[in-house]
């Protein structure tokens, strides 16, 4: 086996940093719901306020893709990150004004994309195939320790001092690390580009999307599996206020249960090195994750003391399979056409998680957390048919 250059290590170092500060600001609107509501915003528009940077993902993801395509990682990922910056320092200015917070949300959500679609095609560009799961479940860790950092902070600055106080962190966070990347990192050799209009060979610049579903069936897969985990990310905390927990003590524990999940990540991206399949492992997570979803309902129902250790499970398990697919598209897409497809990848993915906050609030007004989460539990079902029997890759 050859040996990864430490180059390889610390780029993916910094880009896992990368993503954790982005994550932490797409995550830190869910974490001031509480804060929200006790200001007299109904929970359903404080969960709309919520997803405002899923929604402005969506709109850049591709395109970040596409530069990231055509230009490189390190510029996309650094230049991101500074504009995030502003977008944040805009949302710190707007205070409790809450259209302009929304705004601001929206931009820094636009801004923070750059981070999703560069840092793991860099990750795919360094690492060779046989330590991908390995590396990309690394680099998965960070949306996990992003929403864990804004648990362990948002909510606690949020009551003690207000939303202005609760962004201050992800400003100096994303503005260090803007610096960092662009010294730091260094964009993976990438095949040549052929001229306008010179034919292809199969693997080296074709449209993957026209080869074969295989693409297809994935996104759809992780449009599915993606809401459980935002419903836990989005209202975990909440669930466990209603149960009696004091909002910091919640915000610990949905801290520790993201930090747990990404352990769980790199253990899941291993675990698909050794077996040598991505699809394989999707599948078991798609059943756990409809298992840990209905007992989660059972716990809401009974009133069980064990909403911790159930939550803590279930954020651990609906987390798992976001490394499986992003490294499965990013091997069936190729070089030449991987930052497109990771865009478009986790564009379906936050098009679903920008409806988990007013949809699962509203859900929660009318059926209550035990059916909700019941309801839930039918889209990994769902899934099941949709993951490809095989592997394909381009490598």
């Amino acid at each position: 086996m050859v040996p990864t250059p430490v180059r390889a290590w610390v780029v993916l170092a910094l880009g896992v940093l990368a993503q954790t500060a982005g994550t932490l600001v797409v995550t830190a609107p869910a974490l001031l719901i509480p804060h929200l509501h006790a200001q007299g915003l109904s929970l359903a528009q404080a969960g709309l306020l919520a997803s405002a940077p899923t929604a402005g993902m969506v709109l850049t993801l591709i395109a970040w893709g596409a530069v990231t395509d055509r230009i490189g990682e390190r510029v996309v990922i650094a230049g991101g990150l500074a504009l995030t910056t502003l977008a944040v320092a805009g949302a710190w200015l707007a205070g409790d004004d809450t259209l302009l917070l929304g705004v601001a949300f929206l931009a820094a959500g636009m801004t923070s994309a750059s981070t999703n679609a560069a840092s793991g095609r860099v990750v795919v560009g360094w690492f060779p195939k046989e330590r991908r799961g390995l590396a990309m479940g690394i680099r998965q860790m960070s949306q996990p320790l992003g929403v864990t950092l804004a648990a362990v902070t948002v909510p606690q600055l949020a009551e003690a001092s207000g939303i202005r106080s609760a962004l201050v962190l992800p400003v100096l966070l994303c503005a260090v690390l803007a610096v960092l990347c662009a010294a730091g990192i260094a964009d993976p050799p990438r095949p040549p580009r052929k001229p306008a209009g010179a034919p292809h060979p199969v693997g080296t610049g074709a449209n993957p999307y026209r080869a074969t579903g295989f693409l297809w069936r994935i996104h759809a897969v992780s449009i599915l599996l993606v809401v459980p985990q935002f419903t836990l990310s989005t209202y975990g905390l909440v669930w466990l206020v209603t149960l009696g927990w004091s909002t910091s003590a919640a915000g610990l524990l949905v801290g520790a249960a993201q930090f747990v999940g990404a352990i769980g990540r790199i253990l899941v991206g291993s675990w698909s090195d050794h077996v040598g399949s991505r699809v394989g492992p999707l599948r078991v997570v798609a059943v756990s994750a409809a298992a840990v979803m209905a007992v989660l309902a059972l716990v809401d129902v009974a009133h069980l003391p064990a909403a911790a250790v159930v939550l803590v499970v279930a954020t651990s398990v609906t987390v798992a399979d976001n490394g499986l697919a992003y490294t499965s598209v990013a091997e069936a897409a190729g070089p030449s056409w991987a930052g497109r497809a990771l865009g478009a990848q986790n564009t379906g993915q936050f098009i679903a998680a920008s409806a988990v906050g007013p949809g699962i609030g509203a859900l929660v007004g009318l059926v209550g957390f035990a059916g909700s989460f019941l309801l839930v539990a039918v889209l990994p079902v769902l899934a099941l048919p949709l993951v490809p029997r095989a592997d394909r890759s381009q490598d």
